[in-house]
């Protein structure tokens, strides 16, 4: 069925199933990028202050070596021929009362010497112990080889060079070599302990972040689930109120069909009236009468079934003004008849639209009815009309007992009605509401303060043209 045979349809598109759009994942990713930029950043600074700690350790312990040679310098210089021929003849030497240790060695080096004479007898090579000292160099850094060679422990050594300025031994160098094991080990563990900070800081991290993540997927599927739901069930409520609009064209072309023939009976009998009242001037103007309304309804009667079968309507120059003033005239008796004023006021100057001019009297007539059935004796209706962005309004307002709010968007529904068995069928609404969703207008219903109820028609203005 194209959109032009729906009857009195409600042509909107059911919405899309929530489950088709995949929900989006930069939430994720970024939360992720965050986890992995900070456990970076915390291991980065970490690590940095390690190595600043470890360089600073070291450094300490090569001026500990340079002062420890400056002091034997000094212990030398006031030595004997003797100490000088001891190291000559390969003897042990040294200051007295010096602790010797495994973890230090202490070494001279002659100026034009190739070899380092120990404290303890023995002597050693060393090429970069020998080349910083020619070169002037208080510190240098061994390597494991180079240690293990000077008979200190197979790690990082560091030595400590001084010059003896007076006595025997004038010129000579001191070289004080020293391990930088307990550095290391200190080092190593300094670098397991901000491996455990690091991993079990972040391993938290990350365990919350997988929970948090975990909700979060979750806290996704129970939305999708709801939005599925929701559409589900609006869905529903759409084939429910196209079924009640269907039942509501079908309902309109069986009355039409029943209505037409007794209506052509009563148009006939006027018309037979009409050829015997020449002398009996209220007659004849009753008789007309009967005729006009007969042709108006019939003329509404085409005008419903053409909207319920999707026909193209009439698209007339009409004039605002004109079309409210004849649903007034359309109801008058009605509001006498129940005690209710009923009062037209056009502000300013009503602009033109288009279409047919019948149905929207109907739907004006039905909202005219409307508030005269829902006003008590004494009480008083406006209808209204304005032009208002390039539409014109039309607005009724009355002062009976009120729409309750949960009622706003059932009242346009085919047969809902709050009124007693027998007194509405729940029709005049709906057609009204069909009649100006085919002019491309709005109808809304809403509670006015302190008591009554506003119905609002919007229908687009003819720019371009003027009232017919």
């Amino acid at each position: 069925m194209s959109d032009q045979d729906q009857p009195l349809g409600d042509r909107t598109e059911p919405p899309g199933d929530p489950r088709d759009r995949s929900p989006p994942s930069m939430r994720t990713v970024a939360l992720l990028l965050a986890v992995v930029a900070s456990i970076g950043l915390v291991g980065g600074l970490a690590y940095w202050d390690a190595i600043r700690e470890s360089r600073a350790a070291l450094e300490d312990l090569a001026l500990e070596q340079v002062n420890v040679a400056k002091g034997i310098a000094a212990a030398l210089a006031l030595g004997t021929d003797e100490v000088k021929q001891a190291v000559l003849a390969g003897a042990p030497w040294g200051p007295p009362g010096l602790e010797r240790s495994a973890a230090l060695k202490w070494f001279l080096l002659a100026p034009d010497g190739l070899q380092l004479a120990g404290s303890d007898g023995k002597v050693v090579s060393s090429e970069r112990v020998i080349e910083a000292a020619r070169a002037g160099a208080e510190t240098v850094r061994l390597s494991r080889p180079e240690a293990l060679a000077l008979g200190l422990p197979a790690r990082s050594g560091l030595v400590g060079l001084a010059t003896i300025d007076r006595g025997p031994l004038t010129g000579w160098k001191i070289a004080v070599a020293a391990t930088a094991l307990r550095e290391r080990d200190r080092e190593r563990w300094a670098q397991k302990r901000l491996l455990l900070s690091v991993l079990a800081p972040s391993g938290l991290l990350l365990l919350l972040g997988g929970i948090a993540l975990g909700n979060q997927r979750k806290e996704l599927e129970l939305q999708r689930e709801l939005a599925v739901a929701a559409a589900r069930e609006e869905q529903s409520d759409r084939l429910a109120s196209a079924s009640r609009t269907a039942a509501l064209g079908t309902l309109a072309l069986g009355v039409a069909h029943e209505v037409s023939t007794p209506l052509g009976v009563i148009a006939g009998r006027a018309e037979q009236l009409l050829g015997k009242l020449h002398d009996d001037p209220r007659g004849t103007a009753a008789a007309n009468a009967i005729l006009e309304q007969t042709q108006r309804i019939s003329q509404v009667i085409r005008g419903l079934l053409g909207l319920a079968r999707g026909d193209r309507l009439s698209s007339d120059n009409l004039s605002a003004v004109q079309i409210a003033e004849r649903a007034v005239a359309l109801v008058e008796h009605r509001f006498k008849a129940a005690g209710i004023r009923l009062a037209l006021d056009v502000v300013g100057n009503a602009p033109s639209l288009r279409g047919d001019a019948r149905l929207l009297e109907n739907a004006l007539v039905n909202l005219l009815l409307n508030a005269c059935d829902a006003s008590a004796r004494d009480a008083g209706v406006r209808l209204g009309v304005e032009a208002k962005d390039h539409r014109v309004r039309f607005s009724v307002d009355d002062d009976g007992s009120g729409i309750q709010p949960e009622h706003v968007q059932k009242v346009l529904e085919p047969f809902f009605t709050t009124k007693a068995n027998g007194e509405g069928t729940g029709l005049g609404l709906a057609i009204a509401n069909e009649i100006v969703k085919s002019h491309l207008g709005t109808i809304s219903l809403t509670p006015r303060f302190p008591r009554g109820t506003r119905a609002v028609v919007e229908i687009p203005a003819d720019r371009g043209g003027t009232p017919a």
